[in-house]
């Protein structure tokens, strides 16, 4: 492997894998949003752009995973991923979500939290 090139684990991520793990999130989720207005691939212009931003969100994932363990990015991106989905899913599509749901958020919002404050896989 080149020097520079591929995974190092080391005790800092750098401010650019939290913004590449960050906006892959941001473009996963308009991605999906675009999937739900597309009305299934019927709509030319959302569909479009959920193929684009969900290209674009792996490009950067892709990015956050030279430094971050492939399974903590992935708990972090579909962590934040279902919870602002949900939120959206709520606020802008009108879709409810009932007592059980809102608990299994706040797990996932733990299970989350946890990763970033007590595992020692991930630097900080």
């Amino acid at each position: 492997m080149r020097p520079g090139v591929g995974p190092r684990y080391g005790p800092v991520m750098s401010m650019i894998t939290w913004a590449a793990l960050l906006g892959a999130i941001a473009l996963e989720v308009a991605g999906t949003t675009m999937l739900q207005a597309s009305q299934q691939f019927t709509r030319a212009w959302p569909t479009a752009g959920m193929a684009v931003c969900y290209g674009l969100a792996f490009y950067l994932l892709s990015i956050a995973l030279r430094q971050m363990p492939v399974g903590i990015a992935y708990a972090i991106w579909s962590g934040l991923g279902v919870v602002l989905i949900s939120v959206i899913g709520t606020v802008v599509f009108r879709q409810r979500l009932d007592l059980p749901a809102m608990v299994g958020l706040a797990m996932i919002v733990g299970g989350v939290v946890v990763i970033n404050l007590f595992s020692k896989t991930i630097g900080h």
